[in-house]
C-alpha cells in the first residue's frame, strides 16, 4: 500500500552563517519541489547550525517541536555593547573589560542559570501591538519589551580568552524555547559594567534533532532526502504509546480514548509501525493535539 506521507517530514539544516531562516526555507522549496515547506525556531543571520524544517504535513509538526528546548554553543565579548546585543549591530558602548576576573565571570553564568526573568533583545522577533520588535526598531521607534520567565538549564564556560580591553568567553548554553542567547551575553556584560555582545552562535540541538541529524543546503542540493520520515519524527521527538487499530482509527478521526495514566504528549502508534497522532491527556480524555494521519486523507 502507498503511503500518502511518503514525502513528509523534517529536514535538518546545518544553517550557514548570513542567511536568513527565510532565506533557507525558500532554497529548501526549491529543492525538494515543494510550496509546504517552514521551519522551527528562527536562527539569526549571524548564527550557524541546526534548523528543523518540515516539509509537506511535516509542517503540522512545527508548532510542537518549537516549545522543545535547545542547545547553543557560543562565543560572548565582554567590554563592548552593541546595538543588537551581537556582532551585526553597531558598537554602542566599550569599557575596558580586562579587569573582570575568571570567578566574576563564573558567579555571573552562576546567576543567569535556571528560571530567570529575560528581556528579550529590542531586535527580536517578538511582537508589540501587532508589529515584530526589530521592525519597530529599525523605524526608529523607541521598544519596551516586558521581561519573561525562561529556564537556562545549563550555563556551561569553556575557554576564557583575553586580548587587549576586550574578554572573549566560550559557553554551552542548555535551555527552554524562547530563551534568548543575545541576551544572555548583554546581561552578563551588563552586571560585570562593562558590557557584552554576542560573536559568535551555533545552535547544536533543538528537542530530539542534533547537528548529528544535519545537513548542509549544498548536500541537499545533491541530493534531495527527508532527514526523517514523519514516522520517525514523531517517535524520535516523543515518548510512544502503543495503540489498537481500533484505537488507531478512532484517532485518525479525531476521537479521545479513556485516560492511561500519561505524563505529558505522547506519539500514538499502531501496530503497522505508523503513527496516528500526538495525543495529551486532558482531564477525562485522551484527546489528541495533532493527528498525522487523518481518516480523511
Amino acid at each position: 500500500m502507498n503511503d500518502p506521507l511518503a514525502t513528509s517530514g523534517i529536514v535538518v539544516v546545518d544553517k550557514p552563517a548570513g542567511m536568513t531562516s527565510h532565506d533557507v526555507v525558500a532554497r529548501l522549496r526549491r529543492i525538494f519541489g515543494t510550496r509546504k515547506v517552514g521551519h522551527a525556531g528562527t536562527l539569526d543571520p549571524m548564527a550557524t547550525g541546526v534548523l528543523v524544517a518540515g516539509i509537506e504535513r511535516g509542517t503540522k509538526l512545527l508548532a510542537h517541536l518549537v516549545a522543545q528546548d535547545k542547545v547553543y554553543e557560543t562565543t560572548i565579548r565582554l567590554g563592548a555593547t552593541t546595538t543588537t546585543d551581537d556582532a551585526e549591530g553597531d558598537v554602542v558602548e566599550k569599557h575596558d573589560a580586562s579587569g573582570v576576573t575568571d570567578d566574576e565571570i563564573r558567579a555571573e553564568a552562576e546567576k543567569l542559570t535556571g528560571a530567570i526573568m529575560q528581556v528579550p533583545s529590542k531586535v527580536s522577533a517578538i511582537k508589540i501591538g501587532g508589529r515584530r520588535a526589530h521592525e519597530l526598531v529599525r523605524a526608529g521607534e523607541e521598544v519596551e519589551i516586558p521581561p519573561r520567565e525562561v529556564t537556562v538549564h545549563a550555563f556551561v564556560l569553556g575557554e576564557i580568552r583575553r586580548h587587549g580591553e576586550f574578554v572573549d568567553v566560550d559557553a554551552r548554553v542548555h535551555c527552554s524555547s524562547g530563551t534568548y542567547i543575545r541576551s544572555l551575553g548583554r546581561d552578563m556584560g551588563a552586571a560585570l559594567g562593562v558590557g557584552g555582545h554576542l560573536i559568535a552562535l551555533r545552535r547544536s540541538r533543538v528537542g530530539s534533532f542534533s547537528l548529528d541529524d544535519a545537513r548542509t543546503l549544498e548536500q541537499l542540493e545533491d541530493a534531495a532526502e527527508l532527514s526523517l520520515g514523519l514516522d520517525e519524527a514523531l517517535v524520535r521527538a516523543w515518548p510512544v504509546l502503543d495503540v489498537t487499530v481500533k484505537e488507531y482509527d478512532a484517532l485518525a478521526m479525531g476521537k479521545w480514548l479513556e485516560p492511561r495514566g500519561l505524563d505529558g504528549v505522547h506519539a500514538a502508534k499502531g501496530p503497522d509501525g505508523r503513527v496516528v497522532a500526538l495525543v495529551k491527556e486532558q482531564g477525562k480524555r485522551l484527546a489528541t493535539v495533532f493527528v498525522a494521519r487523518p481518516s480523511t486523507l
